[in-house]
């Protein structure tokens, strides 16, 4: 059933390679009794991978519902790694940051998902005529329920285009071509959220600066060398209801 819609607009995409089990550990450290058996790492080339996301939420409604006021448009950054649920692959995230406090809450009892609170913002110098060479910043200082940061900078580049024939082994659309996420509860139980959106349209990133805490805060080794980076301007999305994993 679908619950809200929303856009999502300049998203940054910075994915760090790391060793599976590493990133696995750092999944199940929280999870108390929970049952793996529907979940799975998801690899590429025999590599997990770790993402820095930082985006700009708009136009957030309810199902059946008209915007909130002051609610509905707000910068997030969050840092994801991906699985697979009864073979779907899905995004795994390890935090969420926002600086609204409402949908923070709502999200974290709703859809199980460790929002945090925190002052942050996105910025793009992007428009619908110009976007190659274009700008985007991001910054975060968080406030609750525990530490981090992050200071993003990236310039926009070229239009990537991925050939149909090869789109479900290109890495980029790998990174991203993610139909739904998975959660867990405090007491470990596991659910699936299926996410509707048109394809993405990416384009590639230059990394001009970065100095992050979040990926560590999230219990995971500092990322090393450069990221694959990208950028997108946007999709329209339609978030369903969670449906529990037994």
């Amino acid at each position: 059933m679908r619950v809200m819609t929303q856009q999502w607009r300049d998203l940054v995409f910075l994915h760090w390679d790391y060793d599976p089990e590493v990133v696995r550990d750092a999944i199940t450290a929280g999870l108390h009794h929970a049952d793996l058996d529907s979940v799975e790492l998801d690899t590429y080339g025999g590599r997990a991978y770790v993402g820095l996301i930082p985006f700009r939420m708009r136009n957030l409604r309810l199902r059946g519902l008209p915007p909130i006021p002051t609610t509905s448009n707000f910068p997030e950054i969050n840092v994801r790694t991906y699985v697979r649920s009864r073979g779907r692959p899905a995004v795994w995230f390890f935090s969420l940051d926002t600086p609204q406090l409402l949908p923070t809450a709502v999200a974290r009892i709703a859809f199980r998902l460790p929002y945090c609170y925190a002052r942050a913002e996105v910025t793009s110098t992007a428009d619908d005529t110009t976007i190659d060479g274009a700008v985007v910043s991001a910054t975060v200082d968080r406030r609750w329920p525990k530490g981090g940061s992050t200071r993003i900078g990236v310039r926009v580049g070229a239009r990537i285009d991925v050939d149909d024939t090869d789109r479900d082994h290109h890495l980029d659309n790998w990174l991203t071509a993610r139909w739904g996420l998975v959660s867990a509860s405090r007491r470990g139980r596991l659910w699936y959220g299926p996410v509707e959106h048109e394809p993405w349209p990416l384009h590639r990133a230059e990394l001009l600066h970065l100095d992050d805490s979040l990926i560590t805060s999230a219990g995971l080794p500092a990322p090393r060398g450069h990221p694959h980076a990208m950028y997108s301007p946007g999709v329209s999305t339609t978030i369903h209801s969670l449906e529990r994993l037994r």
